[in-house]
């Protein structure tokens, strides 16, 4: 069906046009020049650190696990309330994820004292995702992580140019991991980056996301190699010139856009007040959101189904975000994970709808999808 109102929406235009056909006239499609000044252009935005293009958001994940060369029954804690591509990744790489809950029904990211309560002999990293483009508390996360010798990787899928204490998202852990997929702030369909301030870490990924070879065809095709090397097993991980085309354009758009989300976030935020049943989180929160998402809690005895339907009648697309990841039946097959180990999780995952927020929306589309909202929440008679 189409929508009056999507979810998520793409500020695409001329520009990203001319890139892209400037890319294709060139016939250098794999990765190139062109992804070469994407990740010196990411980098400089985000203020430090080498950046690496890569095919997706899960393989920017995977490969920064891989840095940290992990072992069968080594532990990772991170939030079941993510995609799954979050605990995906540590499965790749044969370790064990371990869920920890979330701070609250006002704040859906990783709560620092759950974590300590998961951290065992076992325990080699902490995965944190910046929920809807809201910062964790990296301070708390990043001196618990040292007190105990682990490692930090930050899911920043969701935020970037989301800002905590003044560093951006993605740089304040040791490895950062950023998607681009189609609904996200930065858009490229595809596509992925993955940040670390370590030399040795940045070297090793640039070769596993080419089949762990010593040189891309980009180099033989400049003349500078005539052949190659293999010096550890890889991935075909790379990205294209034509996602880098559209990511530099974007790029340049992301901070306009994030300060339209904020802007909408902000007219979302007044409009639902005295709307009863529901209720926003993150009223409170430390540092520079992305507003990747705009999620809201319905009241617990409020059917969601019923609400989400009556929704869509009216052309609003909404959604969740997200069903926990230790209920899957894969994960519970696999390590027996149970409803009721994480409860503030699963309660938060049974109550939330996120709803339309994207750079093409206004106030007024905000204020026309609460006031469908609000003879949504009469009729359901709460």
């Amino acid at each position: 069906m189409k929508w009056r109102y999507p979810l998520s929406d793409i500020d695409l235009g001329r520009e990203e046009e001319r890139a892209v056909l400037k890319v294709l006239r060139s016939k250098w499609l794999s990765t190139g020049c062109v992804t070469e000044r994407f990740e010196k252009a990411f980098s400089g935005y985000l203020g430090t650190g080498y950046a690496i293009a890569v095919s997706s958001g899960t393989s920017a994940l995977h490969l920064a696990l891989c840095c940290l060369n992990l072992k069968e029954k080594d532990e990772v804690i991170l939030p079941s309330l993510t995609f799954v591509a979050t605990a995906n990744a540590i499965l790749y790489m044969g370790a064990k994820p371990v869920f920890a809950d979330i701070t609250g029904i006002g704040n859906f990211n990783i709560s620092p004292e759950e974590i300590e309560k998961k951290i065992t002999p076992k325990t080699r990293a902490i995965m944190v995702m910046h929920y809807g483009g809201y910062p964790c508390e990296m301070d708390s996360i990043m001196k618990l992580a040292r007190r105990h010798g682990l490692f930090v990787v930050e899911d920043a899928a969701h935020a970037p140019g989301a800002e905590y204490h003044g560093k951006k998202c993605g740089t304040i852990g040791d490895l950062g991991c950023f998607s681009f997929f189609s609904n996200k702030n930065l858009v490229t369909g595809e596509g992925g980056m993955v940040v670390t301030r370590n030399r040795t870490w940045e070297e090793r990924i640039r070769r596993l996301r080419s089949h762990g070879m010593s040189s891309l065809s980009w180099d033989k095709y400049r003349g500078h190699l005539s052949s190659y090397e293999v010096e550890e097993l890889g991935y075909n991980y790379r990205t294209t010139e034509v996602q880098s085309a559209m990511g530099l354009i974007q790029l340049k758009k992301l901070g306009r856009n994030n300060r339209k989300r904020k802007g909408l976030a902000e007219a979302y935020r007044y409009a639902l007040q005295g709307i009863q049943g529901i209720s926003v989180p993150f009223l409170e929160f430390d540092g520079n959101p992305s507003y990747h998402l705009f999620p809201v809690l319905l009241g617990p005895a409020i059917d969601r189904n019923k609400v989400m339907k009556r929704l869509k009648n009216f052309g609003i697309q909404v959604s969740v975000h997200y069903p926990p990841v230790h209920l899957f039946s894969f994960y519970r097959r696999k390590f027996g994970y149970k409803t009721g180990m994480l409860p503030i999780t699963e309660e938060v995952s049974r109550r939330e709808i996120t709803l339309p927020l994207h750079p093409l929306m206004n106030t007024e589309d905000v204020r026309w999808v609460t006031n469908q909202i609000r003879k949504v929440m009469k009729s359901t008679g709460t």
